[in-house]
């Protein structure tokens, strides 16, 4: 079985429940969030030997999110466990119905945490290493070159390493908060340094400056493919060659955008690893997201076998008339 390591940091999350402002709220909802593991889980529902390296602290958040990613298949015999840091933290605020244009908002508590720790003696961990050397896809993003000098480090050794055959993937997963008072210059260099790049038609400008495909490709010219993610248009890869391909995004009937770009990466990424073609793990991209978009929370389930091949197999008029709601693939009558 192919095998996949996503390295970064995963914190606990908390939401008040029922949606009221946080500082009238008497209940918080307890549950996990990051990026890489959320393409982690992913991955490994899509049938993929998957494993998260990172750390987390001698904690009941950190206990919590090693059991949930074991409950999703996901391996982590190389997370470390610190007995002198925390577990990053990050409370979820909702919008509220009295402000409709402020939005939801996050708080993070993540400075100084267990995960921000990892540098390049995480790689000395025989654990890690053998997690690593055995990987057909190692998958990283610059959320963690964010949360520290030594986790920036981490990922420059992984992506300097020699291959032997292994692709490496970077999603850019801009974050604002995080990148405040920081040099962004970084995500350029390590983005050219992977195999595979994907970001978000939003997040190029604040991250690189500009949204033009042509001069994003001029800026990130060693990847073998630049996967360009267009919100609810459609997604681009722009490969070495100059080969282009754009897929529409499915037509969905969206409950929460949250995950969303986590598990068009891991849809895509798996595509990728079972040989199929750049429109084949776009359209697979597209239809894992699509699946997130109809839940609450980070993840959706996939179709079963025969309908995903299905949906994958069909025809572009097929596909253009799907819509997918409540996590059903349905046709549109008139389309």
């Amino acid at each position: 079985m192919l095998s996949a390591v996503c390295v970064g940091e995963t914190m606990a999350m908390l939401t008040p429940v029922h949606a009221v402002p946080l500082h009238l709220a008497t209940e918080l909802h307890f549950g996990i969030g990051g990026a890489e593991s959320n393409v982690a889980m992913g991955l490994a529902a899509m049938g993929l030997d998957t494993h998260w390296i990172s750390r987390v602290g001698n904690d009941g958040f950190g206990t919590r999110i090693l059991h949930d990613l074991r409950d999703h298949g996901v391996g982590v015999a190389g997370v470390e466990i610190d007995h002198a840091l925390p577990t990053g933290l990050y409370v979820k605020v909702p919008a509220q119905d009295s402000d409709p244009d402020g939005g939801s908002s996050v708080l993070y508590y993540r400075q100084g945490s267990a995960a921000s720790a990892m540098g390049r003696d995480t790689l000395s961990n025989p654990a890690v290493s053998t997690l690593l050397e055995n990987a057909a896809l190692i998958h990283l993003s610059g959320i963690t070159a964010a949360l520290s000098p030594e986790c920036l480090s981490l990922l420059e050794a992984i992506l300097t390493a020699p291959r032997n055959g292994r692709t490496i993937s970077f999603d850019v997963n801009w974050r604002e908060a995080l990148w405040a008072g920081q040099d962004r210059s970084v995500l350029q260099r390590l983005a050219n340094l992977a195999d595979v790049v994907l970001v978000g038609k939003d997040e190029a400008e604040h991250a690189f400056g500009t949204t033009d495909e042509a001069e994003l490709r001029r800026l990130m010219p060693d990847p073998e493919v630049l996967v360009i993610k267009n919100e609810a248009i459609s997604a681009i890869s722009l490969d070495r060659s100059g080969t282009r391909e754009e897929v529409p995004a499915l037509s969905v009937a969206v409950v929460e955008p949250v995950g969303a770009g986590d598990s068009f990466a891991a849809g895509y990424l798996s595509g990728m690893l079972f040989g199929l073609g750049q429109k084949e793990s776009l359209r697979r991209g597209h239809v894992a997201a699509a699946c997130t978009l109809t839940v609450h929370g980070d993840r959706g389930p996939l179709p079963d076998a025969a309908e995903l091949a299905a949906i994958l197999d069909s025809s572009d008029a097929a596909w253009a008339a799907i819509h997918v709601e409540d996590g059903q693939f349905n046709t549109r009558t008139g389309a």
